[in-house]
């Protein structure tokens, strides 16, 4: 006799991220349009003229937060790390905060990387990247 048994929830959800990355990312050229990589919550949109990404990091200041964009690929990287002793005070309990958030993301549609901006305010990282124009087609005369 055979028992079935259920995987865990946690466990389903690695595997159908196994899975899932396994078809999208692999080594085919052309088979990965886009990709997605990070432990960092956001937001994308887009307006008439701009991508706009919006990445949550409370407690991060500017100086925690490195941003980079090259060939349409975002990448977010925040760190910080804060310890603070207080002498006069006996701890039952002393944890050290630090805290490391990264996201690497395909872009949608053709951006302008020269016209990036990023803003850091009250906790929220905005990224607003032009959109490109789109390239006219050339007519080509033949000799």
């Amino acid at each position: 006799m055979t028992m079935l048994t259920r995987r865990p929830d946690h466990l389903n959800a690695i595997f159908d991220r196994m899975l899932s990355n396994f078809f999208t990312d692999g080594p085919i050229v052309g088979v990965a349009q886009t990709f997605d990589e990070g432990t960092l919550a956001l937001d994308i949109s887009e307006d008439d003229t701009h991508v706009i990404v919006r990445a949550s990091l409370p407690g991060f200041r500017k100086e925690d937060v490195d941003v980079e964009l090259h060939d349409g690929v975002l990448t977010i990287m925040a760190q910080h790390s804060e310890e603070h002793e207080e002498k006069s005070e006996r701890f039952y309990r002393r944890e050290r905060r630090i805290g490391s958030l990264s996201r690497r993301l395909a872009l949608p549609g053709v951006v302008s990387e020269g016209s990036a901006t990023a803003e850091l305010r009250d906790g929220v990282l905005t990224v607003r990247v032009a959109r490109a124009k789109p390239e006219v087609a050339k007519k080509l005369k033949i000799d």
